[in-house]
Parts: structure tokens; C-alpha cells; sequence
């Protein structure tokens, strides 16, 4: 029959043999051989599917502080990913790795040029996660006190600010450049404040921080001054502590975890949660990413008013010159820009103006003073001298990170220039 007619040839059998098991012995295809990976089982680790973003296209390396401070490739972001693809496919985690992943600031200004939007600030966190267990016992140590008890628990912040007078004249250099000279161990906020003699237009919910609400507590206050005469209820829930931010910038992402259930719990009833710490609302804005739960409406309060508006507020002339300092968190987590600056220009004979390279890094990340003096006091004195050639008197930075440490740089090079928040600045224009 017709479409019985073959070619001739032999057609091989179907069977259901792997491709590749009928080769002759000894062949192979050729490839590379992976090994088991070397990150420590049952931690936080950078995922494959993050890694795989990364093209090593170098866009991000001028962009990156510490590479324009050592031009060394393991300093910048893809050498540091391209450490964290070595340990995923075998390589053993090395005190070399360690450092090259806590020389980084977690400043993200890589992910804002980024075109293949690698999330290197989720990649660097669960990379410290890995490190955390190959520090020395001391650090261990410092950290479990540091993240695990005092962070988290607001009774422990309030000690250990009450005593810090006693203790910072034996305290290292680097930590006591860390710290304030005023602090407020003891002082509270009202529990609801009302907009009295203002139309009322809504309640939102402040966080009140940790550190923010013993170091910076008059930026608190300022806040909710400035919100209720713009017409809103603020109110201060109960049981709020850390929100987890330093904890899961140094590795301790379980304890991040913890405070962000907790944050969960005490905000459960918020419409809009106002912040006025960029490193907290950038962190909190990324809950869903560190933990399964539904995510905050956290707004960072310059860009709430701007969006809303100020209101019945009447804003009196502030005769002063101030230079805008940009959180990084703010700058490239939140992209806040235009916001705070806007709020400011209102401000009558206010005069506003630029920091050369803006942008960059203070030097402040958390705790990177303490860890990377050197680094850190480059990149803040840098800053410190980029401020004093605006001529401003006043520099705002909305960040308490940066505010401690462009305090301290300010100082050291003899400048006379006050470092606020700007709601602060909005509060003392504000006419009665």
C-alpha cells in the first residue's frame, strides 16, 4: 500500500530512558558543574532568582560610595554579588566575604540605576543573615544584646538613654560620635491629639519610633503639631516598639520578623501610618517581602502633607538659608525628591538650596559608624564640607541616622550649622 512505503532507514524505538542514558560510556554533555551551595542550611540566604538579575553590566559601579572611595571591584555591587554567586554555587562563606558584605552601606543608590532592577537591598540583608554566625563571640554578643533586647524593648531604650550622660565619656570615640548630646529618656506623647479650631479631615497614626522618640523627641512633637493644624487626628497606639529596620540591615532577620508581627498588631487599625524616619518607612513599606501579612500604609510625613496639602496653615517668614540633605532611604527606596522641598519652598523667605552631589552616602547607615569608622568618616566629613559650601546656616535632614552623623561632621570641621527635620521647620513657621 501506499503510505505503507518507508525510506529505509532504521527508526529508533520510543523508549522512556532519560535523554542521554543510551550515550557510550565515558560521554558527557559538557557543562558546569555545580555544587551544593555554600550557605549555612536554615538561614536566609539570596535567592537564585535574585542573583540571576544581576547582568554585571557595571552601571551601578559609579554610583556606588564605597567604590569611589577604594575603586575596588569587591567594594562596589557587582563584586559583592558576584562574591554571593560564588558561596551559592560552592564556595565556602571566608572572613574575605564577610568583609566585603559589611563594607556596604545599604544605601541602594545601585538599585536606583539599576536597569535590570536587581533588589540588592533584599540580597545584601540575607547575605549578613549568613555572615552573622562567622563573627567573633564579642560581636555575637554586642549584636544579641543590641537587636534581640534593647531595640525591641521601649523600657530598655528608655534606661539605657537615661543613662548615657554617665557612660559616654568611657565610651569609644566612634560610638560616642554616634550619639546625641541631648536625649529624652522619659518624655511621652499624648495618647490622641485633636485638630481644635481646625476642619477635621481624617486620623492617621504616628509611629513613634525607637530611637527617633528618645534622641529626636521634639521631631515628634513637631509632627503632630504641624498634622493637626493641617486638620488631622494623630494618634499614638500603644505597643508600638522597633520597627525592625536596623535588626534586618544587620543580619538579624528573624528578630525583623518578630517586630513586624508586632508592628502588624499595633497598627492593625491604621488608614495611613505616618513616619518621619526614612530608614522606617522605607523598611516598613517592604514588610510583605520579610514576612507573610498584609502590608502597612506607611507614608512618610513630608510626602503625606505635600499630597494633602497644609490646610488652614498660615506659614509666617523664617529668615534663614538651609541646605536639603537626602536620606538615601528616602532618596531611592521611596523616591522622595520634590516633596519636602516643596513644602519648604512655602515657607516665606525661606532660602532653599542644593548640596554638590546630594545624592551620596552621609556615611551614617544604621550602625556603620561604629563598624566602618574609616569609611564612615570619609564619606561623612565629604558631606559635612559639602554642606558648609552652601553658606547655610541650617542643613535638614529627615533621617536620625544622618542627623547624628552630619551633627558630628559639622562639628568636627568647626562649622556652625544646625542640623533639624524639616517638619520642624514647617512647626516653628507655622503662624498663630
Amino acid at each position: 500500500m501506499r503510505g505503507s512505503r518507508t525510506s529505509g532507514r532504521s527508526i529508533a524505538p520510543v523508549t522512556s530512558e532519560p535523554l542521554g542514558t543510551e550515550l557510550p560510556a565515558g560521554a558527557r554533555f559538557i557543562g558546569t558543574t555545580v555544587a551544593e551551595p555554600g550557605w549555612r542550611p536554615g538561614r536566609d540566604a539570596p535567592t537564585p532568582a535574585d542573583l540571576s538579575t544581576c547582568v554585571a553590566c557595571g552601571l551601578c559601579l559609579p554610583h556606588c560610595p564605597t567604590y569611589r572611595l577604594t575603586g575596588d571591584e569587591s567594594a562596589s555591587p557587582r563584586g559583592r554579588i558576584a562574591a554571593m554567586k560564588a558561596v551559592a554555587t560552592g564556595d565556602e562563606l571566608t572572613p574575605a566575604f564577610a568583609s566585603f558584605m559589611d563594607r556596604c552601606l545599604v544605601c541602594r543608590a545601585c538599585e536606583d540605576v539599576c536597569p535590570s532592577h536587581v533588589p540588592f537591598g533584599r540580597m545584601m540583608e540575607a547575605a549578613r543573615e549568613q555572615v552573622e554566625p562567622t563573627r567573633s563571640r564579642r560581636a555575637r554578643v554586642l549584636h544579641w544584646l543590641g537587636f534581640h533586647w534593647l531595640l525591641p524593648h521601649p523600657s530598655l531604650i528608655r534606661l539605657a538613654t537615661a543613662v548615657q550622660p554617665l557612660v559616654r565619656p568611657v565610651l569609644p570615640g566612634r560610638v560616642r560620635a554616634m550619639l546625641p548630646e541631648r536625649t529624652w529618656p522619659f518624655a511621652t506623647l499624648p495618647r490622641v491629639t485633636e485638630p481644635v479650631g481646625f476642619e477635621m479631615r481624617g486620623t492617621v497614626m504616628l509611629l513613634t519610633g525607637c530611637i527617633q522618640d528618645r534622641w529626636f523627641h521634639q521631631v515628634n512633637l513637631a509632627t503632630i503639631n504641624v498634622l493637626t493644624r493641617a486638620g488631622w487626628r494623630v494618634v499614638v497606639p500603644r505597643g508600638q516598639a522597633c520597627c525592625g529596620a536596623l535588626a534586618a540591615h544587620n543580619g538579624r532577620l528573624r528578630v525583623a520578623r518578630r517586630l513586624a508581627r508586632r508592628a502588624r498588631h499595633a497598627f492593625a487599625d491604621a488608614e495611613v501610618i505616618i513616619a518621619n524616619a526614612a530608614g522606617c518607612s522605607a523598611h516598613m513599606q517592604t514588610y510583605e517581602e520579610l514576612d507573610t501579612g498584609p502590608a502597612l500604609p506607611v507614608v512618610d510625613v513630608m510626602a503625606f502633607l505635600e499630597m494633602h496639602g497644609l490646610g488652614d496653615i498660615r506659614l509666617a517668614p523664617l529668615r534663614v538659608r538651609v541646605a536639603y540633605h537626602d536620606a538615601c532611604h528616602a532618596l531611592r527606596a521611596e523616591h522622595i525628591h520634590d516633596e519636602p522641598r516643596a513644602l519648604l519652598r512655602r515657607i516665606p523667605e525661606l532660602e532653599l538650596v542644593e548640596i554638590a552631589n546630594g545624592d551620596r552616602c552621609c556615611g551614617a547607615a544604621g550602625i556603620y559608624a561604629a563598624t566602618q569608622p574609616e569609611m564612615a568618616s570619609a564619606l561623612g566629613s565629604q558631606k559635612a564640607g559639602a554642606i558648609a559650601a552652601t553658606g547655610a546656616t541650617v542643613v535638614a535632614s529627615a533621617n536620625p541616622g544622618c542627623s547624628v552623623q552630619l551633627a558630628a561632621k559639622l562639628r568636627d570641621g568647626g562649622r556652625d550649622v544646625s542640623v533639624v527635620h524639616p517638619i520642624e521647620l514647617l512647626d516653628r513657621a507655622i503662624a498663630d
